[in-house]
């Protein structure tokens, strides 16, 4: 079902010194720092040959990655994103499968501009999935 790795998210304190970090001390293509206060964060994608890192830092007193960072204060990965085909296929196969996702269970639109849902880490090993359609 799932496809391939579409990034790695990395929760930090300050993206423009993780960008920074990313582009000048490992050589790193690094895009544009994008808002989405949908999502409350702020990210910026670091482009590599195989997939991409998305660095995430909070946008917002209500930001679901607040207390994410507050506890690991150096920055931590924070989910992986995998691609389906078919998201609303993908949720009712999970579903079936006793898998939990996130909120309402009704796909937001993602970074990309493409539907994305996220899945309970408890279920996954105790890491935060997010699925992206293609």
């Amino acid at each position: 079902m799932i496809g391939r790795l579409n990034h790695v998210a990395i929760a930090v304190p300050d993206l423009a010194a993780a960008c920074a970090i990313y582009r000048d001390a490992l050589g790193a293509r690094v895009g544009a720092p994008e808002t989405l206060p949908e999502h409350g964060v702020t990210m910026a994608f670091v482009e590599l040959s195989n997939t991409r890192v998305e660095l995430l830092e909070p946008f917002g007193e209500g930001s679901p990655i607040a207390n994410f960072v507050a506890k690991n204060p150096a920055g931590a990965i924070h989910h992986l994103c995998y691609e389906v085909e078919d998201i609303l296929a993908a949720r009712e196969r999970l579903r079936r499968h006793g898998a939990r996702v996130l909120g309402d269970g009704t796909p937001k639109i993602g970074a990309h501009g493409k539907p994305v849902l996220f899945l309970e880490p408890r279920d996954f090993a105790g890491t935060l999935i997010e699925l992206e359609e293609k």
